[in-house]
């Protein structure tokens, strides 16, 4: 009986740390899309994947029809991009401190938060017209990333 205790219980320790790793990838994959964001404000100004098509106009003629707009426009996308990268450290932490600890919140934490922002971020791009793959692809495959490694995390928590 013992035995059969001992391995069940190492069996759960591994998939909570191998999903609690995954989950901790899909934070490593916040930050990225964060920091391509910031940079892609600086060397392009348009978001990945859209074009001035999606926009109405490139960098140059935002700036030259409002200089005021386009620094506005810069300074959300700053902003955002410092928001992605923040729940990105987050996400890590919650997988690498709480979810390899066995503690629920911090699974449903790292799971939600991010949930939440996509849920309120997603739903215009599809209004507007600028919900391209090449726009919102690398935040689809995080939040399966994310996805996987919950589902992982929390079966092993059912072990």
């Amino acid at each position: 009986m013992s035995t059969q205790a001992q391995v069940s219980g190492n069996t759960m320790v591994a998939s909570t740390n191998l999903g609690a790793n995954i989950v901790a990838v899909a934070g490593v994959g916040l930050i990225g899309y964060g920091l391509m964001f910031l940079i892609r404000n600086f060397t392009g100004f348009i978001e990945l994947g859209l074009t001035p098509e999606h926009v109405g106009a490139t960098p140059e003629q935002i700036q030259a029809f409002s200089p005021n707009l386009y620094n506005y426009i810069s300074h959300l996308q700053v902003a955002l991009s410092g928001f992605i990268i923040a729940m990105g450290v987050a996400v890590i932490a919650l997988a690498l401190f709480g979810i390899r600890r066995g503690e629920h919140w911090a699974l449903w934490t790292a799971f939600l938060a991010p949930v939440i922002a996509v849920g309120i971020a997603l739903p215009l791009h599809f209004v507007y017209g600028i919900a391209t793959l090449g726009h919102l692809g690398l935040i689809y495959l995080d939040a399966a990333i994310l996805l996987v490694g919950t589902i992982i995390s929390y079966r092993g928590k059912q072990a």
